[in-house]
């Protein structure tokens, strides 16, 4: 009865509406038809109890034949009705029952009447969203687990051969250690950072997009000159985006640093800063093998990495782009992505500071008066 409980539901309905359809006529058969019958019968000459047992016999009779043989069809049409409207309702049903188990890669055909349809592709889109979600999950803990287990391991081993004095305390034993440490801490950096970039309210100002981008060079060129990448750039005197600065200053370091990781020794990163009428267009171009065309596309979803032996060797994890892409679309703007052999280009651009973002400036800054 509960698997069937809306199909018993459209067939009540049917039921109840044909029902009072009969009703209806019943009375107005008896009622109307009645005292015309009658007059019709006594303009010919028979009595009025002649005239109404003549209707009661032969009209009466028949409308209750005709009123057994509707309810009798509208009970097949009602049954057979509710069971080909529940079917696809019942079908989404299930669907959804096996979705909750886990069968992420389950698919509905989008075909019937444009209500099932529309149910079919809202579950088929939850779907896809699900799957996803879970491919994100799975990869998430592979990669975090592996982030974690490397300097652990490397960690344990150093201290055990410490401990049991296979290996004599010294600079290049301390330096390894604290090699070891530093992913531990970039890893949870980048957690860190990407939950703050969900949860924390952004707090957008006049900011100058190139000192933000010379600080950032600046940080990352330790790193560019021991791997003897060549750095330049091209940049007007200034460059003025309506944008959180640290969220900015985020952005410039998570892409810097992935130029860098990314270039071959001996390449070359250069940087680009354009101001058009309404926004500030960055771009950050890096020498090396670039990126397969099929996987362009999820460069800055979260945890997803590219080369992964190269990844868990510079001790990244696949969460400063998706970072990037969180601040950016934050502000307001877009991020993309270009590569080809040889050359990749990771760019954003950013609104500019309006009349109206100036006037929500100053109402936050300016003193209340009443």
């Amino acid at each position: 009865m509960r698997r069937f409980g809306f199909g018993l539901h459209i067939a009540a309905a049917s039921i109840g509406v044909s029902a009072i359809a009969l009703a209806i006529v019943a009375v107005g058969v008896q009622r109307v038809g009645g005292s015309e019958f009658e007059q019709l019968m006594i303009q010919h000459g028979a009595s009025v109890a002649a005239a109404r047992d003549m209707f009661q016999e032969s009209v009466t009779v028949v409308l209750l034949a005709a009123v057994a043989a509707a309810v009798g069809t509208t009970l097949f049409l009602a049954a057979a009705l509710a069971r080909w409207m529940s079917q696809p309702v019942m079908r989404v049903a299930d669907a959804a029952a096996q979705l909750a188990a886990g069968r992420y890669d389950l698919r509905l055909p989008e075909s019937g009447p444009r209500e099932v349809r529309s149910l079919a592709r809202s579950f088929n889109q939850l779907a896809t969203e699900l799957e996803q979600q879970e491919r994100v999950r799975q990869e998430f803990i592979e990669n975090a687990a592996h982030e974690l287990r490397t300097p652990l391991t490397n960690l344990q081993g150093y201290l055990e051969a410490l401990r049991d004095g296979v290996i004599a305390p010294g600079g290049d034993v301390f330096r390894s250690l604290h090699e070891e440490a530093e992913r531990l801490v970039r890893l949870s950096g980048s957690l860190e950072a990407l939950a703050q970039g969900d949860g924390r309210e952004p707090s957008p100002r006049d900011t100058d997009v190139v000192i933000a981008t010379n600080a950032a060079l600046d940080a990352v060129r330790p790193l560019l000159e021991r791997r003897s990448i060549r750095a330049s750039a091209h940049m007007p005197d200034s460059a003025v985006a309506y944008v959180d600065p640290d969220h900015l200053a985020q952005i410039l370091s998570n892409l810097l640093q992935n130029a860098a990781q990314y270039t071959d020794a001996e390449g070359e990163v250069h940087v680009g800063i354009d101001v058009q009428a309404r926004r500030v267009i960055v771009e950050v171009l890096n020498s090396g093998p670039g990126i397969p065309a099929d996987e362009l596309e999820r460069v800055f979803e979260r945890f997803y990495r590219v080369d992964k032996s190269r990844d868990r060797a510079t001790g990244g994890a696949g969460i400063g782009l998706a970072i990037v892409k969180l601040h950016v679309i934050a502000a307001g703007g877009e991020v993309n992505a270009e590569s080809r052999p040889g050359r990749t280009r990771l760019s954003f651009w950013l609104p500019r500071p309006t009349r109206t973002d100036a006037r929500q400036l100053m109402s936050k800054t300016s003193p209340v008066t009443r």
